[in-house]
């Protein structure tokens, strides 16, 4: 299997740039990095999910998570300055070309009921989000081992500038899009 970094060098970016009208394979939209993130949110303090969820963000990106705390306390929420509301990681590089391609052409063929990300995913920046109700189809996660079953959130950023230019950008990576009803 070829590495995604070299696809997208090969054939993504000189595609892009006849796709889009592009004078310069270097104005090309590109992926700068993607975030995953957990939170934790009533759970946090549960010292036992805290350490489940820092586990299986590490088993799923390959690199430790970071601590997300709460800025300001919130009494109707029973929060506290500095408690633990999530975590999150940072992918970018050779990590980031080897999880987007594991995203793509693995995880997503083994979610459940899956008809398609929504076109709506991407912000006005070309920014795609994507949430997960259960890590389970993540191929690093056994189903027998687990305590329990927590969503995440992806979030990956672009220089595509616009919504126009990130579609065709995530199109030519094979996200599986919905198709507009008419």
């Amino acid at each position: 299997m070829k590495r995604l970094h070299e696809v997208y060098k090969t054939e993504i970016a000189p595609a892009l740039v006849t796709q889009l009208g592009v004078k310069n394979v270097n104005a090309t939209p590109k992926i700068i990095k993607i975030v995953v993130s957990v939170g934790v949110g009533k759970l946090s303090k549960d010292s036992k999910m805290l350490e489940a969820v820092e586990s299986t963000l590490t088993r799923i990106t390959g690199q430790k998570p970071a601590q997300t705390k709460a800025r300001v306390s919130i009494s109707n929420f029973k929060l506290r300055e500095g408690q633990v509301v999530g975590y999150k990681v940072t992918l970018r590089g050779a990590r980031m070309w080897d999880f987007l391609q594991k995203l793509t052409q693995l995880t997503f063929a083994r979610v459940r009921d899956f008809r398609g990300i929504s076109v709506k995913c991407i912000d006005d920046n070309g920014n795609l989000s994507l949430g997960f109700k259960e890590h389970l189809p993540f191929p690093e996660i056994r189903g027998d081992e687990l305590d329990t079953v927590h969503g995440l959130e992806i979030t990956i950023h672009s220089t595509a500038g616009d919504k126009k230019r990130g579609e065709a950008l995530y199109r030519a990576f094979g996200f599986p899009f919905k198709e507009a009803v008419k």
